[in-house]
Parts: C-alpha cells; sequence; structure tokens
C-alpha cells in the first residue's frame, strides 16, 4: 500500500509539472498577444492607405480618359515649318572677323604697352634734352650670314652651351674684342667710326704734342671696350700713331687685345718696372697701332691711379703718339675714372641704346655742369635700324645710291 501511495504521488507530481508548463506556455502567449495586436493593426493601416490611394489614382485615370474622350482638338497647321539646315549661329564669317579684329587688336595693344614703359635710350632724339656735346653713334653690327649659318647656327650654340654646361668643353675668349673697322671697307658701321673720329679731330685742337681721351660710361656693358678697340683701329688705318690703355684695373677687357700679358700698366704703377717699354705691345693689331695691357690684377687699382706716375708717363708719351685712349671703369661703380680725368684732355662717354635708363641722363648732365669730367661729349652705341641714322631713313631712302654701295652697302671684306 505504501509503495502504491507513493506511485500515485509521483504521476501526481508528474501532472502537476505538466500543468505549471502548460500555464507558463500559456501566460507568454498572453504577453506576447498586444505586440502582436499592435502589428496587425499597423499593416492594417498601411493597407488601407494603400488601396485609397490605389482607388484614388484608378478613378482619376478614368476621369482622365473620359476628358480626352469627350474633349474636340480644335488645332490646325497653317504653314509648315521651312529653313535651311545650316546652324544660324555662330556665323562663321562673323567668327574670321572677330578673330582677325582679336588677332590684330592684342597684339598691337602689348606692344603699345611695351612700348609705354620702355625708359630706355634708343635714338638720337632720347638725347636732345642734353646740352653735351654729340659727336655719333654706333649702330649694332648684324654680320652677313649663309644659309648654311642660319639653319645650324642656333643648333650648334645650343650644343656648344651643353657642353659648358655639362664641362666637357670651355667657353673660348673673343680675343679680337670684335674690331669690325677694316680699311677699305665702307659698311655703315666703318662709317660711323670714321664719322666719330672725323669729329674728334675737329674738337680736338691741333698741335705738336698728342691727345689723351678717356672713354668711360655710367654703368657697365655699355661697350667702351669695343668702341676703344675699334676707334684706335680707325686711327691707326689713317696712319696716325695711337696707343690704347686699359685702365679698367678690375676686368682688364681691353687687355684680351693682346693676350692679358703678365706684365702692364698695373706693374709700371706699383713700381715693379720703370720702363715703358717693358710693358707695351707694339704694333698690337696694326704698325700704328700700340696697347699698354693691365698686367698684374692689383688689390688696390684706386690707389695706384692717385699716384703722380700715371699723369708723368701720359705727359710723356704725348709726344709720342697723335692719340692716346684710355679704357677707364663706369664712373657711377668706382671713382677711377674721376682720378684719371686729372690727365685728360677730353671725355668719350659712351651711352648704350637699350640699355640706359632715360631716368638717369639728368645725372649725366649733372657730370657735365659739374665739370666732373674734362670735356664731356657722348657716343651713342648699339642703336638699331629703326633709331639709327645710318638707317634706311637717311642714306637709304633719301641718298638713293650711298645706301647701297657707298655708305650702308655691304662688301666681300665685311665679314
Amino acid at each position: 500500500m505504501i509503495a502504491s501511495v507513493d506511485n500515485h504521488i509521483a504521476s501526481l507530481n508528474v501532472e502537476l509539472s505538466s500543468a505549471q508548463s502548460i500555464r507558463g506556455q500559456a501566460n507568454s502567449k498572453i504577453a506576447s498577444s498586444p505586440s502582436q495586436s499592435k502589428y496587425l493593426l499597423n499593416q492594417e493601416r498601411q493597407q488601407k492607405v494603400k488601396e485609397n490611394l490605389y482607388l484614388y489614382l484608378l478613378q482619376k485615370r478614368e476621369e482622365n480618359e473620359l476628358s480626352q474622350a469627350f474633349t474636340a482638338y480644335n488645332n490646325r497647321v497653317i504653314t509648315p515649318a521651312s529653313g535651311s539646315n545650316v546652324p544660324t549661329f555662330p556665323v562663321p564669317s562673323m567668327v574670321w572677323m572677330i578673330g582677325a579684329i582679336v588677332g590684330i587688336a592684342v597684339p598691337a595693344l602689348i606692344i603699345f604697352l611695351l612700348e609705354a614703359i620702355n625708359n630706355q635710350v634708343r635714338g638720337r632724339k632720347d638725347l636732345n634734352e642734353l646740352s653735351i656735346p654729340f659727336i655719333g653713334e654706333i649702330p649694332i653690327h648684324r654680320r652677313h650670314r649663309t644659309l648654311k649659318e642660319k639653319v645650324f647656327g642656333p643648333w650648334k650654340k645650343l650644343w656648344n652651351n651643353i657642353l659648358i654646361m655639362l664641362r666637357l668643353a670651355q667657353e673660348e675668349e673673343d680675343k679680337t674684342l670684335h674690331i669690325l673697322v677694316k680699311d677699305h671697307s665702307r659698311n655703315v658701321i666703318n662709317e660711323a667710326f670714321r664719322v666719330i673720329r672725323t669729329n674728334i679731330e675737329f674738337m680736338t685742337a691741333k698741335g705738336s704734342r698728342g691727345k689723351v681721351i678717356m672713354l668711360t660710361s655710367f654703368s657697365p656693358n655699355s661697350g667702351k671696350t669695343f668702341v676703344v678697340t675699334n676707334l684706335v683701329t680707325s686711327f691707326a688705318i689713317k696712319r696716325q700713331r695711337v696707343l690704347a690703355i686699359d685702365l679698367d684695373l678690375r676686368k682688364a677687357s681691353l687687355s684680351a687685345m693682346v693676350d692679358k700679358p703678365k706684365i702692364g700698366i698695373a706693374d709700371y704703377l706699383s713700381g715693379v718696372t720703370d720702363s715703358f717699354d717693358d710693358i707695351v705691345v707694339r704694333n698690337a693689331t696694326h704698325d700704328y697701332l700700340d696697347v699698354v695691357p693691365v698686367g698684374t690684377i692689383p688689390p688696390n687699382p684706386t690707389e695706384l691711379l692717385f699716384d703722380d706716375r700715371l699723369g708723368k708717363l701720359l705727359d710723356e708719351l704725348r709726344n709720342q703718339y697723335a692719340y692716346i685712349l684710355l679704357d677707364c671703369p663706369p664712373v657711377e661703380i668706382v671713382a677711377d675714372a674721376t682720378i684719371v680725368g686729372r690727365c685728360t684732355d677730353s671725355t668719350l662717354f659712351i651711352i648704350r641704346a637699350e640699355h640706359f635708363d632715360r631716368n638717369l641722363l639728368p645725372d649725366v648732365q649733372k657730370y657735365y655742369d659739374d665739370k666732373r669730367l674734362p670735356k664731356m661729349s657722348i657716343i651713342l652705341n648699339g642703336t638699331t635700324d629703326s633709331f639709327s641714322y645710318y638707317g634706311s631713313h637717311r642714306y637709304g631712302a633719301r641718298y638713293g645710291y650711298y645706301g647701297g654701295s657707298a655708305y650702308g652697302g655691304y662688301t666681300k671684306d665685311d665679314d
């Protein structure tokens, strides 16, 4: 009986556990019922909204079809469309005309602006405001090149520059210093130096002793050495004994004319030698032309020029030469030219066209008014054909024959 009772109790416990499990499932279903109800309600609302929208669109479609069916069209074609297939815009002729106008106007405006802001001295007219005597101008020399030189010249120059940059070659120094004055040559640049030579002869009084002429400028790269070498050559061609002295003791540009010997005027002024024959190079490029180079570059060029030895030497040389030309440094950079001016008779002041600022002309005039340099005269160097006295406007156009064969012509010996 006890075992039966125990078995009955166990079965009752199993039934009780099963009932409790069923109860828990029922409670969980009851708890999840609101969320399911909410989901179902949301879906029902969306369904009604979409249904109403569908019915509205369906109704409008039916109304539109009925409206189109009962509306009578009153449109009719009066004149059919006509015209060319070519576009009316842009017009090709107008485009070409505008392009031509712009192509002419823009370069002209650029050229006008460049000319308006150009303050460089370009020709003789720019020097009219100066009261300094003007003794001549030197045009730019353009050598007549062959067709082969014109075609291959730029490429050869570019190749040489590349080799020099790569240090595979060395830049050769031009020892001739562009001596363009030649005997029996009648080109423009020879005539220019002849005019300057004649003006110098008129300006310097004739006498038994030679004249000492100093050449200087306001700034470097004005062409002083070029003018000196060609001017002394012009005097030598006329069989006048002439001497060129390189007094630019810092650059010694003129000394390249005689291969820059180791002894020169600097050694004479410093007392290394007392003999003029030791420093002069006789018959440098012409039988009547002697050159005195710088020699050893001194550390104190200004002090050497202050010495009385220079004045005494020039005074002695006046008896041997008709003209003594001194290549001096620029007046604005160093005081050498002002010091040398004490020993000279006159001064040739070089102004280079396209390099000298017109705003500095009053300063040049002040040098003349204050008499800082003896008997100043101006030489205009490097003028172009448009602004040159020797251009087509003078000898070519007005005098015909003289522009071609006598005063502006090209001869075979000019090159």
